[in-house]
Parts: C-alpha cells; structure tokens; sequence
C-alpha cells in the first residue's frame, strides 16, 4: 500500500499564507488594456517617448560613423 503523501513544493512557492496574499494582493489575473495602455494620452505619450530614444540612437550611430571615418582619414 502506498501512502498519499502530499507533493513537496519547491523553495519559495510559498504556502496557503501566501497562496492567500497573492489572490488578494494581487488582484484577479486581468490583463484587459495592458498592452493598449490606460487612455490615448498616454499611448500618444508612449510612442512620443520611443520615436525620442530611436532618434537618439540614430544620432548616436552617426556621430559613432563619423568619428570612425575622421579616424580613417587621418591616418
């Protein structure tokens, strides 16, 4: 006869203490808006924000690209 021994949970899986705090805590498991974001303003603000730090990177390869190629003519 076998013994029905309850599975040992792995380290920081926590308990029925914690089971608890993370259902209430947490909320209900609800991702509607999530990636749409909250309102237009801030989806407006989101894809201001990206088209900045591309512009930037744009920059930065140019400025990289013309270094490289005052270096190159130097020599």
């Amino acid at each position: 006869m076998t013994e029905d021994k309850p599975t040992p949970k792995a380290p920081g899986e926590g308990g029925r203490l914690m089971a608890w705090a993370f259902r209430r805590l947490a909320g209900p498991p609800e991702v509607q808006g999530a990636v749409q974001g909250g309102s237009n303003h801030a989806r407006e603000g989101w894809k201001q924000d990206l088209e900045r730090r591309k512009q930037w990177s744009r920059e930065q390869r140019e400025r990289k690209r013309a270094e490289r190629e005052a270096r190159r003519d130097g020599r």
